[in-house]
């Protein structure tokens, strides 16, 4: 997927009426730090192909359209969902980490994801096997009741330990969201089935739900 230049005359078609959510980055030929994040863009837009339309306006050639955004300095990334502003990035240039997170409220829901809700009600069905993908360390000082820990590092060699021989489904988490996501879709392409909590333990904790603390006996 290429990314697409957008003028005022194509704004309205392009971005308000886009089926997809729109990321928007505002640049100008001049602006040293928008041709480093340039490639940025256009790494993130093939890798979401599909899910998000991606979009550089030229902020000098489309004045009217800065100052509709009010854009001050550039780059400056916009995210529009259904012609309304769901993001912001104005703290100049930006890395793949971070234009991904700020597109991550708009991006479709993973099918092998789970919410903390989701997570702990499983739970008590006893359906599902939390796994502690965080250091050895970590785990011991808290974690979700009842999770095993396999660290990241050593995942892939034990792979053989997902399998859901006992019915229950494995699900991946981590400190937040992104490791335990992108191990777990790295995992499922290989054909294992496994899940992960979005959000991983921060927002399990934020959520309130309980923690089982110290040394597993």
């Amino acid at each position: 997927m290429t990314v697409l230049n957008v003028t005022e005359a194509t704004f309205e078609q392009e971005v308000l009426r886009s089926e997809l959510p729109v990321l928007i980055d505002f640049y100008a030929d001049w602006c040293q730090p928008c041709k480093v994040q340039s490639p940025i863009v256009e790494q993130v837009a093939k890798e979401l192909e599909g899910k998000v339309k991606v979009v550089k306006i030229d902020s000098d050639r489309n004045r009217r359209l800065a100052a509709a955004f009010q854009v001050q300095s550039i780059p400056m990334l916009f995210v529009v969902q259904n012609g309304e502003v769901a993001g912001v990035w104005d703290q100049g240039l930006a890395d793949k980490k971070t234009i991904l997170k700020l597109l991550q409220p708009v991006l479709p829901r993973s099918a092998n994801e789970l919410k903390p809700n989701e997570l702990a009600e499983l739970l008590k069905q006893r359906r599902v096997v939390p796994v502690d993908v965080r250091e050895e360390a970590a785990f011991n000082r808290y974690r979700i009741p009842g999770a095993v820990n396999i660290p990241a590092a050593s995942l892939e060699t034990r792979a053989a330990e997902l399998a859901p021989r006992d019915g229950r489904i494995r699900v991946l988490y981590s400190r937040a969201n992104d490791e335990a996501k992108e191990l777990a879709e790295k995992l499922s392409k290989q054909g294992h089935q496994v899940g992960f909590l979005a959000g991983g333990f921060l927002h399990w904790e934020a959520d309130g739900l309980e923690v089982e603390r110290g040394p597993r006996t």
